[in-house]
């Protein structure tokens, strides 16, 4: 698998994970308690305005094993359709720190390939709560060492139930290159399952890890597959609810180049 083929897979397996926030706004009732904005903060497809901004520093990445690192800026916009549905978009644009990856070259900076995800969701969900739509990705990236150079689409869809404390759910897409650039083909699956456990004060627990696959790499270099978690807290500034959460993964599989860590 050539290295432009891991880093996307990086990049894709980075830019999925809803419920991964770090600190970030949102607009939501002034009668919400702190848990029950941290359970929409868990829902991907919640009706509320949100301007996540996600750190993730990811260790020992490349062939000269240094850090890479990501902040994703990734605002969420609902749009209401009529009385019965509602259309969640989010679009997320990485800027990004990324080191040499052996021979001459050096550490770069700049942005990444952006995606668009639009999530067609009821107004008025049963126990199962869901939502289905399409994911494109934008050959946006400043540099083609930050980016695959094509422009890519497909489905995604989430599953998520609410009770008690828990919030728990999984994110599922694969995208595929429909043209655009010399860059290598694009197909990729992605999973995220998460499991949050809310508490009072607006405290809560999380594991939400992306596992994806790249269908078009070896068979030794095609899973990335993290496990670990992290805690989250609700809390305002003035009348602003924020939600700030700091969680590490170590990724039991991955690609060569793939990092071995997440925080």
């Amino acid at each position: 698998m050539t290295i432009r083929s891991t880093f996307l897979l990086t990049l894709i397996a980075l830019i999925f994970p809803f419920s991964v926030l770090l600190p970030g706004c949102v607009q939501a009732e002034d009668s919400a308690s702190d848990q029950d904005l941290a359970r929409a903060a868990q829902n991907p497809v919640a009706s509320m305005i949100s301007l996540p901004f996600q750190n993730n520093s990811n260790f020992n990445f490349g062939p000269e094993e240094e850090t890479q690192n990501i902040l994703n800026i990734q605002p969420v916009w609902p749009v209401s359709l009529n009385d019965d549905w509602n259309l969640i978009t989010r679009t997320i644009l990485p800027v990004m720190s990324q080191p040499g990856m052996g021979g001459a070259n050096g550490r770069i900076n700049g942005i990444g390939d952006l995606t668009f995800t639009a999530f067609l969701s009821p107004k008025k969900a049963g126990e199962l709560i869901w939502g289905v739509g399409p994911l494109v990705l934008l050959p946006t990236a400043s540099n083609d060492r930050l980016g695959g150079d094509r422009w890519g689409a497909g489905p995604s869809v989430v599953l998520l139930k609410m009770k008690g404390p828990w919030v728990v759910g999984s994110l599922f897409s694969n995208i595929w290159s429909v043209g655009g650039g010399d860059g290598a083909d694009i197909n990729l699956l992605s999973w995220q399952y998460f499991i949050n456990y809310n508490m009072a004060g607006g405290v809560y627990l999380t594991s939400a890890p992306t596992i994806s696959a790249n269908w078009e790499a070896d068979s030794g270099n095609t899973w990335t597959v993290p496990f670990g978690g992290g805690i989250g807290k609700i809390f305002k500034i003035g009348k602003q609810p924020v939600n700030a959460q700091v969680s590490a993964y170590y990724n039991v599989e991955k690609p060569e180049f793939g990092p071995d860590w997440q925080l």
